[in-house]
């Protein structure tokens, strides 16, 4: 299952955002009392594909790919050496596979800055830097304690030699995301989960003024600051967005379209993540359930199957596969048979975005 950190300052919106694609409903105005746990839910992604095939099948089931987000307490600038509370929270997202940094562009006089103004490209740097910190303290810990060791073996040196690399680039302010590691060098880090090394995301939480005129405090300078880092920027607008999710489906439209959206804060990030993280959806279909998978981009059908189950890969067969757009163009599966559109392809085959997937298979 995808999983998805949010960080950022104090009262930059992280919680509402939270409940934007969760549907929760935590108290946001927690935060700014001083309340300090990290938010857990899980985010149903939406899909028209996973509505159709449901819609087709009727199963007993229906069950759509699944983000988990985790909301952690705003961090501050020192939070690497004890300042504030956030820090002590990280490690309930250290395990991510995505980070999105959560930056304020709305304004608000009733919403305090925790640095006084509305800067997104310096609350990107301070959050930035708080993480290039914290690695560095754990790199720093690490070669210490090989160091200290009786005997240095061929396997810690080795060690040593990648730890240094990494000292050097996080010492000047390089994230780690950012270094070209060989192999070998990514195959002795594998235990170790790096916060700058995962990849990462903006998400600018604008004011409705702002999200309908497409502009906001140093937004350019924001976006040059991204691009260098190959970092993909959202907007969301996260009040009114918020808001509107919470109303019955069927009044959404209408004040979505006033806000100029076509997609839910939910659809634009869960594709955003997905497009980072290279990641798509193949679907199993009955009576039973119909269900969407998420796997790499580039998955052959084998591994696709042991996603399903590992006795599917153990003794994969055959995948009988029909894409979602042909399925949808015939209106049934029969028909599509009849057409010749449900193809048999072996353990190699690639699967692709919106294929539907039947395993055969022995064991």
């Amino acid at each position: 299952m995808l999983e998805i950190g949010l960080v950022g300052l104090p009262m930059v919106g992280k919680t509402t955002i939270f409940n934007l694609v969760t549907n929760a409903g935590v108290e946001t105005s927690n935060y700014q009392t001083g309340k300090t746990e990290t938010n857990v839910s899980m985010a149903k992604v939406p899909d028209k594909r996973i509505d159709f095939l449901s819609d087709l099948y009727n199963p007993k089931k229906t069950t759509y790919a699944q983000i988990q987000f985790s909301d952690v307490p705003g961090l501050v600038q020192g939070a690497s050496q004890g300042k504030g509370v956030g820090n002590q929270f990280l490690d309930s997202i250290r395990n991510s596979d995505l980070l999105v940094h959560v930056v304020r562009a709305f304004s608000d006089p009733d919403v305090l800055h925790a640095d006084g103004s509305i800067d997104p490209l310096r609350d990107v740097e301070t959050i930035n830097m708080e993480l290039l910190l914290t690695d560095l303290d754990l790199v720093e810990k690490r070669i210490e304690r090989i160091k200290g060791g009786k005997k240095i073996t061929k396997e810690a040196a080795a060690e040593l030699e990648v730890l240094g690399k990494l000292k050097d680039a996080l010492e000047n302010e390089v994230s780690l995301r950012q270094l070209d590691l060989s192999d070998s060098e990514q195959e002795i880090l594998q235990n170790y989960s790096f916060f700058t090394e995962k990849p990462l995301m903006i998400a600018v939480n604008t004011d409705e003024e702002q999200f309908k005129a497409g502009d906001y405090p140093r937004k350019q300078d924001l976006e040059a600051w991204a691009t260098e880092r190959e970092t993909r920027l959202i907007e969301v607008c996260g009040q009114a967005e918020m808001e509107i999710a919470q109303l019955p489906e069927e009044d959404r439209e209408l004040f979505m379209e006033d806000l100029g959206i076509q997609e839910s804060g939910v659809d634009r990030l869960a594709r955003a993540a997905f497009d980072k993280l290279g990641l798509m959806a193949f679907f199993t279909v009955g009576e039973d359930e119909v269900r969407a998978w998420t796997i790499k981009k580039e998955t052959v059908a084998r591994k696709a199957a042991g996603k399903i189950h590992n006795d599917l890969e153990r003794g994969f067969i055959r995948a009988e596969v029909i894409h979602f757009d042909d399925l949808k163009t015939c209106g049934s599966m029969a028909a599509a048979k009849d057409k010749g559109l449900v193809r048999l392809e072996g353990k190699e085959y690639v699967v692709k975005d919106g294929d539907i997937l039947n395993i055969r298979f022995n064991v």
